[in-house]
C-alpha cells in the first residue's frame, strides 16, 4: 500500500505539489529517479529492476504520475502486465487529460486493480482499475485543495484508517514552498511512524515490518505554473523518510 499526497491549488505559482511514499517489499531491486529508459528521453523516473517500470515519475515539461496497488493485489500476477509500464506510458503524453484519456481506454483485465494519478500544472485526474475483465477504468479529477490515495479510492476516511489520519495533517500543515526551499512539514509527516492504538503499523505513513515489508523511498514534487519557465522540483529519499534524507533529484 502506497501513499500519495496532493495539493491542487489553481492559479498558484506552484498549482501542484505532491507527496509520495513507496511501500513495497525490501528485497525488491530498484533504481532511484533518473533518465533510465533511452527511448522515452523526457521521462525521470524511478526504475522497478524486477519489472523495468515505474512506481513514479514526471517530466520536464511537467506532466507526473504515480501508480498504486489496490487492496489485496501486492505483486505480479501471471497473464497480466506490470502495473509500472502505466507510469511510462502516461508521461509519453503532453498533458495530463491527453494521458488520462488514453490510459482510460486500456484493458482493464490486462492490469491487476491499482489506482493511477496524473497531474499537469492545470488539472489533476484518479484513474481506478478494479482488475475486472469485462469492466472499465473509471476516470475521475482530483479537486483542489488537499487529496490522498492510497490502496483504497480518493479520499477514503471510511476504509483507509490511514487517510482517516493523515489526510487533516497535511491539509492542516504549512505546504511546501519551493520559492524558499521549504519542506519541511510534509517531510515530517511522510515520515510520521505512529498510528491508532488499535491499527497495524501499515496505517502509519512510514513503517517497516517484521516480514520486510516497508516504506522504502519517499518523493516531494512540485510543478510550476505555466509560463514561469521554471523546471519541476523533486527531493527524493532512498529509503524510509526520517532514516534517509531527502535530497534534490536533478530533470538536466
Amino acid at each position: 500500500m502506497c501513499s500519495v499526497v496532493i495539493l491542487f491549488r489553481p492559479g498558484h505559482p506552484w498549482p501542484i505539489i505532491l507527496g509520495a511514499n513507496r511501500d513495497e517489499m525490501a528485497n525488491r531491486p530498484w533504481l532511484p529517479p533518473a533518465r533510465h529508459w533511452a527511448d522515452r528521453p523526457q521521462v525521470v523516473a524511478g526504475l522497478d529492476k524486477l519489472a523495468g517500470g515505474s512506481w513514479l515519475g514526471a517530466t520536464e515539461e511537467g506532466v507526473v504520475a504515480a501508480v498504486m496497488n489496490r487492496m489485496n493485489t501486492l505483486g505480479p500476477a501471471p497473464g497480466r502486465r506490470s502495473r509500472g509500464e502505466l507510469v511510462l506510458e502516461a508521461l509519453d503524453h503532453a498533458d495530463g487529460e491527453s494521458a488520462a484519456q488514453a490510459l482510460a481506454a486500456l484493458d482493464p483485465g490486462a492490469y491487476r486493480a491499482f489506482n493511477l494519478l496524473i497531474a499537469d500544472n492545470r488539472q489533476a485526474f484518479w484513474l481506478r482499475n478494479l482488475g475486472h475483465a469485462k469492466g472499465w477504468i473509471d476516470v475521475a479529477r482530483v479537486p483542489p485543495g488537499v487529496s490522498m490515495l492510497t490502496a483504497h479510492d480518493l479520499n477514503d476516511t471510511a476504509r483507509s484508517r490511514r487517510i482517516r489520519t493523515f489526510l487533516p495533517r497535511f491539509a492542516a500543515a504549512a505546504a511546501p514552498d519551493p520559492e524558499r526551499d521549504d519542506w519541511q512539514a510534509w517531510e515530517q509527516l511522510l515520515a510520521a511512524a505512529d498510528h491508532d492504538a488499535d491499527g497495524n503499523v501499515t496505517d502509519a505513513m512510514a513503517f517497516t515490518t517484521e516480514g520486510g515489508f516497508a516504506t522504502v523511498s519517499s518523493s516531494l514534487i512540485a510543478l510550476p505554473a505555466a509560463g514561469r519557465h521554471r523546471l519541476p522540483e523533486w527531493r527524493f529519499a532512498a529509503g524510509r523518510p526520517g532514516a534517509y534524507p531527502f535530497e534534490k533529484v536533478a530533470f538536466r
